[in-house]
């Protein structure tokens, strides 16, 4: 089934509420979840630099200093796009110190997107951010283990979105356990997707996280997107893990776009 509702896909609308992105309790695979709710640890100021916050209620990452990376149900048809502002720099999106807003240029939305997979997309900005960008992966080897996730979307789920960017840590889950949740996961796009949370919920992404990125260290010690918050049943549902786009399979595909911005 096409998962396009508002209610499971992980955008927000953004009206005169401040911005924001859930992101949950840092916990490690080997401990019990928190409960009941989506809690949250506030990142440090430049913790996660690579992360950008759009206005249209969405996050994403600088997958170069002047293309960010985000999910295809956040934005329009591939063209022409001035109407989108991307913020970055600060963790608080109300402080003015080291904030950089710039307007989008260009979109270019993964081709055959159609509300099922297939979930990325790219901004192009009116000039760059000087900033750190974010790697992604190009291949499975890091697509296990514990991930994190960061964003200033809802705290709860049909919570209000946040002024300051928060964190989590999510660990993996196999497509076959994925898709044994049943209902919505048994339309899991195998090998276009990457399940991440825990059986008893607690800590997930919620709307507003659409479009930001999940990610690890390498074996370098550095950051590298191995995900992009894509949709889920409701947030921090027992049984009712975090869905993302599987970036490594998209690597080729986002890189041949990205050439043509």
């Amino acid at each position: 089934m096409k998962r396009l509702l508002t209610a499971l896909k992980r955008c927000a609308a953004v009206g005169a509420v401040a911005l924001a992105v859930a992101s949950l309790q840092p916990v490690s695979a080997a401990q019990a979840a928190p409960a009941p709710v989506v809690g949250g640890t506030r990142a440090a100021q430049g913790e996660f630099p690579f992360m950008v916050r759009l206005s249209m209620g969405c996050g994403g990452a600088l997958y170069t200093q002047q293309i960010v990376l985000t999910a295809a149900h956040c934005v329009g048809a591939t063209g022409p796009n001035t109407s989108i502002t991307a913020t970055a720099g600060v963790v608080d999106l109300q402080s003015s110190t080291g904030r950089v807003q710039v307007r989008s240029t260009y979109v270019y939305r993964a081709p055959g997107y159609n509300g099922t997979g297939k979930d990325w997309a790219l901004i192009k900005l009116a000039q760059p951010i000087n900033l750190p960008t974010l790697k992604i992966a190009t291949n499975t080897q890091y697509n296990t283990g514990d991930f994190t996730v960061a964003g200033w979307g809802a705290a709860r789920e049909g919570g209000a979105q946040q002024r300051y960017l928060l964190k989590a840590t999510v660990p993996f889950i196999s497509d076959a356990t994925c898709k044994a949740y049943g209902g919505l996961y048994n339309g899991l796009v195998a090998g276009e997707e990457i399940c991440a949370g825990f059986d008893a919920g607690g800590v997930d992404t919620c709307q507003g996280d659409s479009g930001g990125p999940m990610f690890r260290k390498d074996n370098a010690g550095a950051w590298i997107q191995v995900g992009i918050v894509s949709w889920g049943d409701g947030c921090a549902r027992a049984d009712a893990p975090g869905v993302y786009t599987e970036v490594s399979t998209f690597a080729t595909a986002i890189a041949a776009g990205a050439a043509t911005l």
